[in-house]
């Protein structure tokens, strides 16, 4: 029988590998290198999320690079940029096939493409990220309001019940449509077609926060926090947020790749930017009048779009996997016993 004192458990006769076991599990802690150890098995575990953070840490930079680098230099007197050639003035004749020189050829104009794909990469993945932080900031508020304080005959449920109504109305016409229907009312341009996107999109953030918050609403630690007599404010802020952001994190992840397409598509049909502006939609707008001479500023233009996506769809199904501990543990477990059976196998 194990005894338990100040010290620890008492141990004696107790066989030695079951107290190796107990001393372990009393006295070991996590430290975060420890965390630093079981994530790195997890994307070792699963090269696609490895492979999607790599991807998105690098467009990251390059938009990164990009924007601050001329910005930087221009303020100690030498501007400079990463991009190699002017995104307006050409470079080379038209229609030139990839070289060394011209990694992804030049476009009718003469222009790099490369170039204006790089000069495009903050343009997109700015719009991608600010546009679904706003819906997951208006869409979160709205969802915990609407499935906290949700109990009928109370001003908390007839707000919640008005609040579902209208994200019903907005979730009963396709979001793409009406993203361009609300661009075609107010007029085109660059704020107009962020303004249609934006309008568009929380009402999902609505429905996802609102039923996490209802399922861990129920759950009894809540209840116990309640008969504790601790506040609603403090239960909500506590433990109910707490509890309901790894499904966020991994929305939103993917959620960037979804709003860099229907970005994508609005300036493809001419609403959002002008002619002639580096933002991957727009381009390829331009450059399918040029599909009979020459496809590779087409090809180009939409591989970069695919990778994009394809980097945070990657990111967000690795971080489900991540953030979700009996996920994370199978995978911890997966690498192990790959390593170990890597140590074991003879040469």
């Amino acid at each position: 029988m194990v005894v338990g004192s100040d010290r620890g458990p008492d141990l004696r006769g107790v066989p030695k590998d079951v107290s190796a076991a107990v001393e372990a599990a009393v006295h070991r802690r996590a430290p975060w290198r420890d965390q630093w150890a079981t994530l790195f098995a997890v994307l070792k575990a699963n090269p696609l999320t490895l492979i999607g953070f790599l991807l998105v840490a690098l467009i990251v930079l390059a938009g990164l690079l990009v924007y601050l680098v001329p910005l930087l230099t221009g303020l100690l007197g030498h501007p400079w940029t990463v991009i190699p050639y002017s995104t307006v003035i050409p470079s080379g004749s038209k229609y030139l096939s990839p070289s060394v020189a011209h990694p992804f050829g030049t476009d009718g104009a003469g222009r790099d493409v490369f170039s204006r794909v790089l000069a495009a990469v903050p343009v997109d993945l700015s719009i991608g990220i600010s546009i679904t932080l706003f819906a997951l900031a208006l869409g979160g508020v709205l969802g915990l309001i609407a499935g906290f304080w949700d109990t009928p005959g109370t001003l908390g449920g007839i707000t919640s019940t008005v609040i579902l109504r209208v994200t019903d109305i907005f979730l009963a016409f396709p979001s793409l449509v009406l993203a361009l229907a609300i661009a075609e009312v107010l007029g085109r341009g660059f704020t107009v077609a962020l303004f249609a996107i934006a309008a568009t999109w929380w009402p999902f953030y609505v429905r996802l926060v609102r039923g996490e918050v209802i399922a861990v609403k129920g759950a009894p630690f809540i209840v116990a926090a309640r008969a504790a007599g601790l506040s609603e404010r403090r239960i909500l802020t506590r433990h109910i947020i707490r509890n309901i952001l790894e499904p966020l994190v991994v929305y939103y992840t993917l959620d960037v790749g979804s709003v860099l397409i229907t970005f994508s598509t609005i300036t493809f049909l001419g609403i959002g930017l002008p002619p002639g502006t580096a933002e991957w939609g727009s381009m390829i707008s331009a450059y399918q009048s040029d599909l009979a001479f020459d496809a590779w500023p087409t090809l180009f233009t939409g591989l970069a779009v695919f990778v994009t996506v394809l980097a945070f769809s990657l990111l967000g199904d690795g971080l489900r996997d991540i953030l979700d501990p009996r996920s994370r543990r199978a995978l911890a477990v997966t690498a192990a016993s790959a390593g170990e059976i890597g140590r074991t196998t003879p040469s």
